[in-house]
């Protein structure tokens, strides 16, 4: 057998033992110098000196990672043994938080040697059981076993066959038990009080060189718009790089990041298309959150780049907070803190209703009496305080557009970078009739926060009430693109019908009044008859008004629509006479 230079390829039977160091990426997430000199310190003082006397040689180290190989079976497992018998003597004495583990994989086989490397199945069943390895820990192929047996003082706990990633037969996996003892593994992280979040590379799985660079990007574009998000607590790119290439289990990642959401995801090309697939786990439960695929043509990859990565944060967002919701409403009110508080109020704020409304009230109020310095209380506080007024749930509507404007700014003040506090602001003026502030206000949202759909949403609505509802469509369509499973769908649905037909598109107008009025939202009820009865379907309008006449009343009030133009909301009005229902608009807004 030759090389493609004509040389002669060896092949050798080795031992061949690889590890790595267990929550590197925390620990350089921490402290990254330090981190790397302590774990090169390591290497020099502990693990070359052990592979040197033990007979072996190291192939390779990466920034976390040792490859090193060996003549003798036994030679490398009583090595491995050294080494973290060392290590352990070594921790004992480390602060907490500084201690280092390695985990180790040991498999003998055949294996090809070429140019100071070495290649094969071998090399990849060695890294595999590395990471099957507890931290401190050494985990070895039968073979080894077999081998070992009766010449080392250790003992071996029988794991079974493992089936893991590009192995296509199961290994026979035992655990090495040094002194019959397990090794002891770091405390697990403790969560931090907000979601928490880590997005592992995502995978390519096409084997294109170009492709895995496109899935590197997408990754990284994600953990940069998830970050934009103030609620969130995101793991950084350097730390998720950290598992790529290596088969991991979301449970482990969720233990050694300390976070309580992990997103994993892979590219495929297919032909002229490529297809993205993104996967949101709870990690201590491994339930999946949220899940979807996107299939695209390849032609521009920055501008698909650009499409999934909004597509994945927008559907993000709203699955998350979904979960937090659900997962406070088991926990008791007297355990809960202020972004407890905060993360209910949402839960409650979202269902639109008067019941669940004067719920998020109390919430958010009670957030801001436990932490007065947590803007998303004030943001919370705003959004209920102005949807009360909007929705005609309020006894005081001008009061509490006030209130809400003032703990909008509030937050302003102590979080000027999140985006959501413009967003509470500008809905607070647009229903002051402060056209010019709100639209300033939600122009600085998108600004802050490009991937936020229900930013997008509102600088629509704003652009409808100041008299420009043809530049309202592009971005409303975007917050749809954006959110396609947002809460209030049917809300941005019906907003976007309000915006076609203001803007003359009565048939647009209808396809989306309809949409929105399957979703029972009842104001797409009000602008579906006044688009059918702008094209003369008077009877189809009158269809689709009458059940939800009343409501729409209440819901939409006319006498608050915060139009900058009175001839607008004559349009309006106009349409809904032509529906046949002129009395009851004039009892609306006389």
């Amino acid at each position: 057998m030759t090389g493609s230079a004509g040389s002669k390829v060896e092949r050798r039977l080795t031992a061949i033992l690889a590890a790595d160091v267990a929550g590197y990426s925390r620990l350089v997430s921490a402290d990254e110098e330090g981190t790397l000199a302590l774990v090169a310190s390591h290497l020099r003082e502990i693990i070359q000196p052990a592979v040197g006397d033990h007979g072996g040689q190291v192939i390779k180290t990466t920034g976390d990672g040792v490859l090193a190989a060996f003549g003798s079976v036994v030679s490398a497992l009583q090595c491995a043994i050294r080494i973290q018998t060392a290590m352990a003597e070594r921790n004992a004495e480390a602060a907490v938080g500084k201690r280092v583990d390695f985990r180790m994989g040991l498999h003998a086989a055949d294996v090809v040697v070429e140019g100071g490397d070495i290649f094969g199945d071998g090399v990849n069943v060695a890294a595999r059981l590395e990471a099957l390895a507890e931290p401190g820990g050494i985990c070895v192929s039968g073979r080894v076993q077999e081998d070992t047996q009766g010449r080392i003082e250790v003992a071996f706990e029988d794991l079974g066959e493992q089936t893991v990633k590009n192995i296509p037969r199961p290994v026979r996996t035992f655990r090495v038990r040094i002194d019959g003892a397990a090794p002891v593994p770091e405390p697990q992280l403790e969560l931090p009080s907000k979601p928490s979040i880590a997005v592992l590379p995502f995978q390519d799985r096409s084997g294109d060189p170009e492709q895995e660079y496109f899935a590197d990007a997408i990754t990284e574009d994600i953990v940069t718009a998830l970050s934009r998000w103030r609620w969130f607590f995101v793991i950084g790119r350097n730390s998720s790089f950290t598992y790529k290439g290596r088969a991991v289990d979301v449970t482990q990642v969720g233990r050694e990041l300390g976070v309580r959401y992990v997103l994993q995801g892979g590219v495929r090309k297919l032909g002229r298309r490529v297809r993205v697939t993104a996967q949101l786990v709870e990690a201590a439960s491994g339930t999946n959150i949220w899940a979807d695929s996107f299939d695209r043509q390849l032609e521009d990859l920055l501008a698909l780049q650009d499409e999934i990565t909004e597509q994945v944060v927008g559907a993000i967002e709203p699955a998350m907070l979904h979960s937090e919701g659900a997962r406070i409403a088991r926990k008791d009110l007297k355990d809960f803190n202020a972004l407890d508080c905060f993360q209910r109020g949402m839960w409650h704020l979202n269902k639109v209703s008067p019941t669940d409304q004067r719920l998020a009230l109390e919430l958010f109020r009670e957030a801001i009496a436990r932490d007065p310095e947590l803007a998303l209380g004030y943001i919370g506080l705003a959004r209920a305080l102005y949807g009360g007024a909007v929705y005609g749930w309020s006894d005081q509507p001008s009061a509490d557009l006030m209130e809400a404007r003032a703990a909008a700014h509030t937050a302003i003040r102590l979080d000027p970078r999140d985006a959501y506090g413009y967003f509470a602001s500008s809905g607070a003026s647009l229903y002051l009739r402060r056209h010019a502030e709100a639209l300033q206000e939600a122009r600085k949202t998108i600004a802050l926060n490009p991937n936020f759909g229900f930013g997008h949403f509102r600088l629509g609505q704003v652009l409808i009430y100041s008299g420009r509802p043809a530049e309202a469509v592009a971005p409303i369509e975007r917050s749809l693109r954006y959110s396609p499973y947002d809460p209030q769908l049917g809300a941005m649905l019906t907003l976007l019908a309000l915006a076609h037909y203001h803007a003359g598109d009565y048939a647009e107008a209808i396809r989306h009044a309809e949409s929105a009025a399957s979703m029972r939202d009842v104001r797409g009820a009000g602008v579906l008859a006044a688009s059918l009865a702008r094209v003369g379907r008077t009877d189809d309008a009158r269809r689709a008004f009458p059940p939800a006449l009343e409501e729409l009343v209440g819901v939409n009030n006319l006498r608050r629509a915060p139009y900058a133009r009175e001839s607008d909301r004559e349009q309006f009005i106009e349409g809904l006479r032509l529906a046949g229902i002129g009395s009851t608009v004039q009892e609306a807004i006389s």
